[in-house]
């Protein structure tokens, strides 16, 4: 290893020679992404909450010992259909995504977003009456809002398309309706009205008492499970600092364009899906999504019903371990 090492700085030096002058560039990160070789690759939405969960760590506020975490933003759809290919070691999923992906990835206890309230939005043009197989757009095939709005309306006629382009869709007539995601819940054009909130949806279908399960992460099982525990524990962690600074963090993202939305905007989606409850899944929160998985599968959405306390990582094997 100390070869190879060697070898690496001394390739560096020969291509900074300049006019007989030797300029040494000191790569730490460099070098440490080539021989440390425990690089995590982290996968999540570019929406606020997901980027304000992750970027404790981005920054440095956070870190795991000897390990490198690298993060990539794409849509969620994008990142559905990635899990599913089991493209990424940790991923940002709809919750509605998991049961398709059980036996590939475990569900992660931390970075989840429900809603308690508040939710997805089917908008339309104000005035204009939708008839019972009403086109409407969809972020896509694997959300937890196309899974309720299937069940909801059997004979709609959906499309797919990018989370960003729905609301356009929608002002130009393309298709009679969309759901609404993201920070696109508070900030859509005067000239739409709702037709319905998902969150009602929800209570027709769950009862008055659960929350609205949206989205939270998965972890590959092929990962061993010491790094599992400590990956999720770090995750836990940089969630908590995050909402402990959210002022602060909150800053620093928008001071860098990271964020849609301006400062009092963001504080309010934040409020919403970025907050003590995304920490740590609750007692409330298992139920809520074993009764998503149950009506998924009442209605033919999956091929079994799952307890999500089943798909965890038995973190309990650390204590025992180091006892």
């Amino acid at each position: 290893m100390l070869k190879l090492i060697q070898k690496y700085l001394l390739s560096i030096l020969k291509k900074d020679l300049i006019n007989d002058t030797i300029k040494i560039k000191y790569n730490y990160e460099k070098i440490k992404r080539i021989f440390l070789k425990n690089n995590i690759l982290v996968a999540h939405s570019p929406d606020a909450d997901d980027i304000f969960m992750y970027y404790a760590i981005k920054l440095g506020w956070v870190s795991l010992e000897k390990t490198i975490f690298d993060n990539i933003a794409l849509d969620i759809e994008t990142l559905n259909q990635a899990t599913l290919k089991g493209k990424y070691d940790i991923c940002a999923i709809s919750f509605a995504l998991y049961p398709f992906v059980k036996n590939d990835f475990v569900l992660l206890k931390t970075a989840v977003s429900f809603g308690d309230g508040y939710g997805p939005k089917i908008v339309k043009l104000k005035n204009k009456k939708l008839k019972r197989n009403f086109k409407v757009a969809l972020s896509g095939k694997y959300t937890t809002n196309a899974l309720l709005f299937k069940i909801k309306y059997p004979d709609a006629k959906i499309v797919y398309m990018n989370f960003l382009d729905i609301e356009q869709a929608v002002l130009d007539e393309k298709v009679d309706a969309g759901v609404l995601i993201h920070e696109s819940i508070l900030t859509y054009n005067d000239k739409l009205e709702v037709e319905k909130e998902l969150w009602d949806i929800w209570q027709e279908l769950a009862g008055k008492d659960l929350p609205l399960p949206l989205g939270g992460m998965c972890l590959r099982r092929s990962i061993p499970l010491n790094k599992a525990i400590d990956y999720e524990n770090t995750l836990i962690h940089a969630v908590k600092v995050a909402n402990n600074n959210k002022l602060l963090l909150s800053r620093m993202l928008l001071e860098r364009d990271l964020i849609r939305v301006d400062y009092d905007t963001l504080q309010t989606y934040l409020g919403l899906y970025a907050n003590d409850d995304s920490i740590e899944l609750s007692d409330l929160q298992y139920k809520a999504l074993d009764k998503l998985y149950s009506l998924g599968f009442e209605h033919g959405f999956y091929d079994q019903i799952i307890k999500s306390k089943d798909y965890l990582i038995p973190s309990e094997y650390k204590a025992l371990r180091d006892n």
